[in-house]
């Protein structure tokens, strides 16, 4: 019987952890041919129509109602359409597994919008672990911003602050979506329901904004590519959800959350090998601190 419960749980662990590690060289990928909103578009329609199939499998109705579908509407523009879109344009600027490392920070805005919103607790240990995890991203950054590229002979950092800017902004979103699903009606609420109506609420708005910035849809007919959004929409979106949720019915949201220590490691691991990322000791000892901070962060609020 535990040994039984111990695979529900170690593969469901170990498939989300990869996914989601390998999710953010593929979005660099995604980056030049296309405008990266129409790639976002792609990703969550693509997404979206298999989440309502997905749904409809498992006997999932898709009608939540009106007030249902202005939450999944809110939603889906928090998180599928300003966060990927920050996130893609992020991407421009730094390397993948740097984002990467910024975005496992998620559960400090989170702790923080749910202290004011929802007056949840705070520990001390966790404030403390945040800290040495934020010290740690910024001497990342501070790699980055040091081994910026040159154009035209000159350095550019300043390219590097933008993509911290895109990094932060697209953290802030997903934390509001993250904080979303606090309200009573995403209790009331089928998930998988909800999730495949923000998705296509959340491509059309992608839609829209894509086509009054950069114009009529563009796309790259490159087997990478088309590969890459099948990956992005299918593997590390709708595989991924549901085996996240039942990782947290089984494990509890404190030790599921511990995803979020592994995947930056591997994401940097990664980066390592395909961007060719060099290592300096500065870098090093960013990665270090954000990731024992993230540690400690994580043990106290699971506590």
């Amino acid at each position: 019987m535990a040994e039984s419960r111990s695979n529900g749980v170690i593969l469901p662990f170990i498939l989300v952890t990869l996914i989601w590690s390998s999710t953010w060289i593929v979005i660099r990928d995604q980056i030049g041919s296309v405008p990266a909103s129409w790639s976002v578009c792609y990703r969550f329609l693509l997404a979206g129509i298999a989440m309502a199939a997905f749904a409809r499998l498992r006997g999932v109705s898709l009608n939540i109602g009106g007030a249902g579908l202005l939450y999944a509407a809110l939603l889906g523009v928090a998180q599928f359409v300003l966060n990927f879109n920050f996130v893609y344009r992020a991407e421009h600027y730094l390397t993948s597994g740097v984002v990467a490392v910024v975005y496992a920070m998620l559960l400090i805005p989170n702790s923080i919008l749910a202290w004011l919103i929802f007056r949840v607790s705070v520990s001390r240990a966790f404030i403390g672990g945040s800290l040495v995890a934020v010290t740690g991203i910024i001497l990342m950054l501070l790699h980055e911003y040091h081994a910026a590229p040159m154009q035209n002979d000159i350095a550019r950092p300043d390219m590097v602050l933008l993509g911290a800017a895109f990094s932060l902004a697209g953290l802030m979103s997903a934390s509001a979506a993250n904080v979303m699903q606090g309200m009573d009606i995403a209790r009331r609420l089928p998930m998988v329901a909800v999730l495949a109506w923000a998705m296509l609420i959340g491509a059309a708005v992608d839609a829209l904004f894509a086509w009054a910035t950069v114009g009529p849809p563009q796309f790259d007919m490159r087997w990478g590519y088309v590969l890459g959004i099948g990956w992005l929409g299918i593997a590390g979106s709708v595989v991924t959800f549901p085996l996240y949720f039942t990782l947290i019915q089984r494990m509890g949201a404190g030790r599921a959350a511990y995803t979020s220590v592994l995947i930056p490691v591997i994401a940097m691991l990664i980066s390592t090998v395909a961007e060719g990322y060099r290592w300096s000791a500065l870098a090093i000892v960013g990665a270090l601190l954000a990731i024992a901070g993230m540690g400690i962060a994580l043990r106290s609020k699971a506590a």
